[in-house]
């Protein structure tokens, strides 16, 4: 049987306590003063400016909240992705530092560290996490290397290998999500990435040589243009194959090439990738 639904009388103070279902809660009673006839309405002072106090008061809050979640989420990516087989810890500790949902969609924040590609714009996707932690563990990246990327895509990738190398170009061919990927990683500190805007596929020679390259859109092939923009004793990590599947591939500039799994990435659009 539920608990009488009961309000006690008005104390001395004009406070009335309501006894509901076990709780209590304390009403303020008092009357505010209406705004004399012809005066400024916004002069009175009551009850209608609390929800957008207590709206500021429990934003901070719910934001601290937000934030937990999303640790406690990347942080079950990274036991998820020992699991699946990732043995670099270097790669690991960058991607627990990395926030995944500030590089999705609004919409897709809840289910930014699921292991799954997700759609961002302009047709692209950020990638899985397990692809991008076993690409950037194939790259070995040391702290002392330039790396180039092709295709930036959200701009996660680009932090990933920003926590691990000395400094990183990325080439875009969307000027959209160029100049978004820009703006979000100088707003997070990453201060090591440049973001171009231009034909991803034929690399960025202007800043060549590049001790690593990495290539996040499927190609035909690796292309002359990015052989001829590696360091003697780099490598390049891509997924080529053709527009349906492609394999992980490991070129290293002597031109010796490994096969490491497949994948399904979307194409790589420009003068030396897939036609438009």
């Amino acid at each position: 049987m539920g608990l009488p639904h009961r309000c006690a009388d008005r104390d001395d103070r004009g406070v009335a306590r309501l006894f509901c279902t076990g709780r209590t809660e304390t009403l303020s009673t008092r009357r505010y003063p209406r705004p004399r006839s012809g005066g400024d309405p916004s002069a009175a002072r009551g009850p209608s400016v609390l929800p957008a106090l207590r709206s500021a008061a429990t934003a901070p809050i719910r934001r601290s909240i937000q934030s937990l979640d999303s640790e406690y989420s990347r942080q079950s990516m990274i036991v998820q992705l020992r699991h699946m087989g990732i043995r670099d810890e270097r790669v690991l500790q960058a991607m627990a530092r990395v926030p995944r949902e500030r590089f999705v969609r609004e919409e897709d924040r809840e289910v930014a560290y699921g292991d799954h590609a997700l759609a961002i714009a302009e047709g692209q996707t950020i990638s899985q996490p397990y692809v991008v932690a076993r690409m950037t563990e194939l790259l070995d990246i040391g702290p002392e290397h330039h790396v180039l990327e092709v295709g930036t895509g959200s701009g996660y990738q680009a932090a990933v290998l920003a926590e691990l190398a000395r400094d990183v170009v990325s080439v875009e061919r969307h000027a959209s999500l160029a100049e978004h990927a820009r703006s979000l990683l100088a707003e997070l500190g990453y201060d090591n990435v440049r973001v171009v805007a231009g034909d991803a596929s034929v690399g960025f020679a202007e800043a060549a040589p590049y001790d690593r390259i990495l290539v996040t859109a499927a190609s035909p092939g690796i292309s002359p243009e990015l052989d001829r923009q590696l360091a003697p004793d780099g490598l390049i990590v891509a997924p080529v194959g053709d527009e349906e599947m492609q394999h992980l591939v490991v070129r290293r500039a002597d031109g010796r090439e490994t096969r490491h799994g497949a994948v399904k990435f979307v194409p790589l659009r420009g003068r030396a990738g897939f036609r438009p």
